[in-house]
């Protein structure tokens, strides 16, 4: 839907792990208020769990860029974490909402940075919608996935630990958003974003090299029934 639209309309996945509330319509009116490639985007999926000292550092990191920013903060484990009257402090740049619907939020132009885990799916849904990241990983697979948004796609950055308790620290946060948002990388990272998520329409529409696959995939199911 959000590359090609080949199958009008067709904007859900079908699942998802959380239930979906009244945050999608009051995040994507938000998101329709702003500026082109004007808002950051934080979210870390349905599994990772941050510090509450973590969650202070980038909550402060995103206060001190200035920007606008919706955050995705699960209400069952995260919201008690923020420092005390963020969200009313940050009210007129920020929106914290529980949930998002990820994939309209990504394609909307008004964002402009994902700061994400690097969860692969999270991952390839910004590739292939260009969206440049910051990239945070825990754990598993999302180290690689940093490491290929940073140094081999170069769509983003990966913020560095810089406190021994293994803490990124809120000055990192704020440099790594500028860094894609703003800084003298921006220019270069956005371009390579764009041809990535046109190399993603490329494979995905009529002939290209995934429809061919999928074609011969359900060939196969058919002959073997």
């Amino acid at each position: 839907m959000y590359l090609d639209n080949r199958v009008k309309d067709d904007k859900e996945y079908g699942l998802n792990l959380f239930e979906s509330d009244s945050s999608l319509g009051i995040t994507i009116n938000w998101l329709n208020s702003k500026p082109h490639n004007a808002v950051v985007y934080v979210s870390f999926g349905s599994m990772a769990c941050l510090s509450a000292n973590q969650m202070e550092e980038l909550a402060f990191g995103l206060k001190a860029t200035d920007l606008f920013f919706v955050w995705v903060v699960r209400s069952s484990e995260e919201v008690s974490k923020l420092p005390h009257n963020f969200a009313r402090e940050t009210s007129e740049k920020g929106l914290i909402v529980n949930w998002s619907p990820q994939v309209e939020v990504l394609s909307h132009p008004a964002v402009g940075c994902f700061f994400t885990h690097c969860g692969w799916n999270s991952t390839v849904e910004a590739l292939c919608l260009g969206v440049p990241m910051v990239g945070m990983p825990q754990w598993t697979d999302q180290p690689t996935d940093a490491m290929l948004v940073e140094d081999w796609w170069k769509v983003g950055v990966r913020v560095k630990v810089d406190h021994e308790d293994g803490i990124v620290g809120r000055k990192e946060v704020e440099f790594c958003i500028r860094e894609v948002m703003e800084g003298d990388t921006a220019t270069e990272i956005r371009k390579n974003a764009k041809k990535w998520s046109n190399l993603a329409l490329r494979a995905i529409s009529e002939g290209g090299s995934s429809d061919t696959n999928i074609r011969d995939f359900i060939s196969k199911l058919k002959c073997y029934n």
